[in-house]
């Protein structure tokens, strides 16, 4: 059941039309399922570069347990990327490609779309804002629909599971943020075992 992508460079194509439908959050394209699962991750600049640093650097998915394997140390446009999730034999990598990058000093992240031989075609954004009052809020916003018969038939299982995976990384990525917003050692809050 293991597949992981052999090669990294962009040779496929991204699986959907509507490039880029993840930077109006409130506009998402119809016919497809529509996720925003947005939470607070910490307090102050510190908290917010860390945060930053984390989604940007691809950190943020590694605390969760997810392989990850990509074409460039940072999310940048038409980087290539491999998420794996699953335990062994059982690890099942997606491709996907960086299509945005926000350049804004209170907001920092990426998102990526999938490339044809995904199982879901769409959209997905991490986004990281620090917030007037100090706040440092994370949030996912997507929008999908199978690509795959097995995903089909899954129906509403996969939904949950995207959410299931929005609310893990939140949690990985608080305690990134706690971390650095507290002065510890954010190797040692990685928040790798939650879940």
């Amino acid at each position: 059941m293991t597949r992981i992508l052999g090669d990294l460079t962009p040779r496929r194509a991204l699986s959907y039309r509507e490039v880029g439908a993840t930077r109006t959050p409130d506009a998402l394209p119809a016919g497809y399922h529509h996720l925003r699962h947005s939470t607070p991750v910490g307090h102050g600049p510190a908290a917010f570069r860390a945060a930053a640093e984390a989604v940007t650097t691809w950190r943020m998915h590694r605390a969760t347990g997810a392989r990850v394997r990509s074409a460039a140390g940072r999310a940048a446009p038409g980087v290539t990327v491999e998420i794996a999730l699953g335990i062994g034999p059982f690890a099942y990598g997606v491709p996907c490609q960086v299509v945005w990058v926000p350049e804004e000093e209170r907001r920092a992240g990426f998102a990526y779309g999938t490339l044809t031989g995904h199982p879901e075609c769409g959209e997905e954004s991490f986004l990281v804002e620090l917030e007037p009052d100090g706040t440092v809020r994370f949030t996912v916003t997507a929008f999908s629909r199978p690509a795959a018969w097995y995903t089909r038939l899954a129906g509403p299982v996969v939904p949950r599971l995207q959410l299931a995976y929005a609310r893990r990384l939140g949690r990985a990525l608080t305690g990134i943020a706690t971390a650095a917003g507290t002065g510890a050692d954010p190797g040692t809050a990685t928040g790798a075992g939650t879940g």
